[in-house]
């Protein structure tokens, strides 16, 4: 036996004990009042919310929110707003520079933290939610949770994924002596149109 294999031979015999994982069930989270939760927490990290009915409500809170955007990039099916592009047509992640308005899907939001839940296949491609000047995030009223405990339990049951995010309000950064900038390394706001 050589030493490489006396080696491996005692790591293996040495192994420690499993650990069961623990009990996080105490950390389950209210189910009430969800998007009141969810509107507070986005808010007060520099995030803006609209309870919308419809795609034509989202589209004119668009219109009126974002006026001066000149390039805006939806990924958000059967959106009434007129000159936006539907599919990237030159994936060059540099061509994405001028995007001031990216408008994507989400798959659920969790009240604790203001967050959502992306993915690969919410968005292609995946740079787009961090190098656009604004983000808009369309998610349905019933997918928040209240926390990231359920949130984890909820990404377990979905399909496959090889890319996901959270992503939590707009781009923010400080220094030492806490002068917060927005915007600095990703979007100057973000926007969630939660349909009810």
């Amino acid at each position: 036996m050589n030493s490489r294999d006396k080696i491996l031979s005692a790591i293996a015999a040495n192994q420690p004990e499993k650990t069961e994982l623990p009990d996080i069930s105490g950390f389950k989270g209210a189910e009430e009042d969800l998007q009141s939760k969810y509107a507070t927490v986005l808010t007060a990290i520099g995030g803006k919310i609209y309870f919308v009915k419809d795609e034509n409500e989202i589209a004119a809170t668009i219109a009126t929110q974002f006026s001066q955007a000149r390039r805006i990039v939806s990924l958000v099916d059967n959106l009434p707003i007129d000159n936006v592009e539907t599919v990237i047509s030159d994936p060059e992640i540099h061509n994405l520079k001028n995007v001031d308005l990216a408008i994507i899907k989400a798959k659920f939001g969790v009240a604790e933290n203001g967050a959502v839940w992306i993915t690969e296949k919410d968005v292609q491609p995946r740079v787009l939610p961090f190098i656009c000047e604004h983000l808009a995030v369309v998610i349905n009223e019933g997918t928040i949770f209240p926390t990231m405990h359920e949130a984890y339990q909820k990404i377990a049951t979905l399909e496959e994924y090889g890319y996901g995010s959270f992503i939590a309000g707009p781009s923010k950064t400080a220094d030492i002596e806490q002068s917060l900038v927005i915007g600095a390394h990703g979007p100057r706001s973000m926007s969630v149109f939660v349909k009810v």
